[in-house]
């Protein structure tokens, strides 16, 4: 029998677990100062790196939090000044909170707030943009992310001041980038997926006016890393390398038009789209009369097809041009091969894009211009 004075005591126990938990809080403590520390360090590693590639960033007040599970770092007044483009654009937002957790620090996620207002050298205002969400996830370092994701909703482009004149709208877009898991050092290619829900360009008027869903997703082969750079100078890059982009599936759909594609498509010397896909197309009328008629059309490649389609307008002149356009659209649609495409009568046709001259098999669409 142990002697009562030689018994452990009661409160013993209880003090023991309250001790315990008092070390590992302070444990705890000091692992996320130094987490926080670090992180500081590498942001400013981060920010010297980016000012020597014409990227320079600056907070108007920058803050940090987060204990005891979170790292976040706020920035308010958060401007970015892009020397690499002439005239050099300084972009600035309200502010940014980035967050990462203590026990993943390699993944960030950011949120925007707006307006984000991007200004030339000078003080000229040229862009605004506003929405009612903006988030940004990394994954990786800042430098050499491995993976990319940008969510926004109700992002809305005006040229001026807000509220001045719309130059584009989405109600939802998402863009994610990721290395693909087939990549490797000396052919490095990354998977691309974009989604829009609503996209307009009401500046540009016509067809680019009404509201565009899409879903893409893609392969881009030929960029030797994903560290962040001004886009000419990538584009410069794919070019050089020979690179292309693997469209393995679009979807596209404007009213009743709905249009899916696949293809590769590149850069030629002068930086214009080279390459082709395969397009098929369910209201092909709509599409035609959207992208303006064939009346309009003025192509070598379309002069056989020009007498029988002027003899029908002479025919038919009652029609007015849409009644035309749907006529001339059923015609040109026997070039192309006959499908069904969600349930709805459908062509399938070849788009080429030859140094920047854009055809819907023998259509001309015009001329899009130089990338870079």
């Amino acid at each position: 029998m142990i002697h009562p004075e030689l018994a452990p005591s009661r409160s013993r126990w209880v003090v023991m677990p309250f001790i315990a938990v008092v070390v590992l809080a302070a444990l705890w403590t000091a692992f996320w100062f130094y987490a926080s520390a670090t992180a500081q360090a590498t942001l400013t590693k981060w920010r010297e790196q980016e000012s020597r590639l014409g990227r320079t960033y600056t907070c108007g007040l920058q803050t940090t939090g987060g204990y005891p599970f979170r790292l976040e770092v706020r920035c308010q007044d958060a401007t970015v000044e892009m020397r690499a483009f002439e005239p050099a654009l300084l972009a600035a937002a309200k502010s940014l909170l980035v967050v990462a957790q203590v026990y993943d620090p390699t993944l960030l996620i950011g949120e925007v707030t707006g307006p984000l207002t991007v200004t030339e050298a000078g003080g000229r205002e040229s862009l605004v943009a506003t929405w009612q969400l903006a988030q940004i996830s990394v994954r990786g370092r800042p430098n050499a992310p491995e993976r990319v994701s940008i969510a926004a909703d109700n992002l809305r482009i005006d040229r001026g001041r807000e509220g001045g004149m719309r130059l584009a709208a989405v109600n939802h877009l998402e863009l994610h980038a990721r290395a693909d898991a087939g990549s490797t050092s000396d052919k490095p290619a990354g998977d691309l997926v974009l989604r829009l829900s609503g996209a307009t360009a009401p500046a540009a008027g016509g067809i680019a006016a009404q509201p565009l869903d899409a879903d893409v997703t893609a392969v881009l082969r030929g960029l030797k890393n994903f560290a962040p750079r001004p886009l000419p100078t990538m584009l410069r890059e794919l070019q050089a390398a020979g690179g292309r982009l693997d469209i393995t599936s679009a979807r596209l759909q404007q009213g009743e038009t709905i249009v899916q594609a696949n293809g590769a498509v590149g850069l030629s010397a002068n930086g214009r789209l080279d390459g082709a896909l395969t397009v098929t197309i369910a209201g092909f009328d709509k599409f035609m009369a959207s992208i303006g008629g064939l009346q309009k059309v003025q192509s070598p490649a379309a002069t056989p097809n020009r007498p029988a389609l002027s003899a029908f307008d002479r025919l038919a002149p009652a029609l007015g041009g849409s009644g035309r356009d749907q006529i001339a659209a059923g015609l040109l649609g026997l070039l192309g091969e006959r499908t069904l495409l969600d349930g709805k009568a459908a062509v399938t046709m070849q788009l080429r894009l030859a140094d920047g001259a854009a055809y819907l098999g023998p259509i001309p669409l015009g001329q899009i211009p130089p990338l870079y």
